[in-house]
């Protein structure tokens, strides 16, 4: 058994503090709204996000840091992107060098450019980090439905701790090196599932949304590579498999809010509708900055950024897309 604290009550940290729960581990699931934790406490159930699901009374839940991380083993960190740094920024008064970090945001930090990782260790240099990312909805995971994931680290002991505090029976954990290629699948992943969401709420076809996943994840390998991935994660979970759930499934949030922009509403409007952290529209102009540094061609990641950013027809958009110059798909 581990002492395992999640940092972050969201959707996807409320599913994996059950999920270690049932597990055997000792849980404890952190927030630093201090109403919302009262809410969790008297409800048990994290209704706006996760409705239906019950939070066992053994997960101690609670808005006190110290308590939160003092005489745990592992530290999750499941807030969104954004929130990243100054999380880590006030974690590492209570860190102990010890403590083993795993990563589960999806994102980039808009004005480094950063992975979450780098992030994590740029405020707590001396912490083993890891992440943990893939096709895993927490409206699935915490129902039990079997899942499988990547849990990647530089240090291969390190991945393999992660991995065997997480795994079971419906959460099935793969072990990878390659953090920066898991990071930047899982990141840039939900800038095409915003392409695709688009797509779909302009009422294009299955075409349509197969040529942006493919396209797109061809476009995330080709900057992921360039940044020192390796090729064969893109093909993988973290890669080609959490872009098509992202892409095609309702519980994304990004393929969400595309929908609703590709009917015609304002970026705005389309976050205020969904009611959650869109990821993918803090990463988009990270990811474009990224690809302009890197001297690499991501012509869907651009005009994802002219739709979101300079109000670009979502239509026109497209259009530019198809009329490009004439390429070549694979040259041996």
């Amino acid at each position: 058994m581990a002492a395992v604290s999640v940092l972050g009550a969201g959707s996807w940290g409320t599913a994996l503090a059950i999920l270690l729960n049932n597990n055997g581990h000792e849980v404890a699931l952190w927030s630093i709204i201090e109403d919302e934790v009262n809410l969790l406490n008297d409800t048990r159930e994290n209704k706006s996000k996760l409705p239906g699901i019950h939070i066992p009374n053994e997960i101690n839940i609670t808005n006190n840091l110290k308590e939160a991380i003092l005489g745990k083993d592992m530290l999750v960190m499941a807030v969104p992107s954004k929130f990243v740094r100054n999380t880590a920024n006030l974690m590492k008064e209570y860190v102990t060098k010890d403590q083993i970090i795993v990563n589960v945001a999806k994102g980039l930090e808009d004005d480094s450019l950063y992975t979450l990782a780098d992030v994590i260790n740029d405020e707590m240099p001396d912490n083993p980090v890891a992440v943990l990312s893939g096709p895993s909805h927490a409206e699935e995971v915490s129902r039990n439905i079997p899942t499988t994931c990547v849990a990647g680290s530089k240090d291969h002991d390190i991945a393999k701790k992660v991995q065997d505090i997480f795994m079971n029976s419906d959460f099935r954990v793969y072990t990878s090196s390659d953090v920066i290629g898991i990071e930047m699948g899982g990141a840039l992943k939900n800038v095409i599932a915003l392409a695709a969401g688009i797509s779909d709420g302009i009422g294009f076809g299955d075409n349509t949304k197969a040529a942006i996943m493919t396209r797109g994840i061809t476009e995330i390998s080709r900057l992921g590579v360039a940044m020192g991935a390796e090729t064969q994660t893109f093909a993988g979970l973290s890669g080609i498999g959490d872009l098509i759930v992202t892409c095609t499934s309702m519980h994304s949030r990004n393929r969400r809010a595309g929908i609703l922009i590709g009917k015609g509403y304002s970026l705005q409007e389309a976050l205020d509708e969904v009611k959650m952290v869109v990821e993918g529209v803090y990463t988009a102009k990270a990811a474009l900055d990224l690809s302009e540094k890197y001297k690499v061609e991501m012509p869907i990641i651009r005009e994802v950024n002219e739709v979101l950013f300079k109000g670009k027809d979502t239509k026109k958009a497209v259009e530019d897309l198809m009329i490009r110059d004439k390429k070549i798909e694979y040259k041996k």
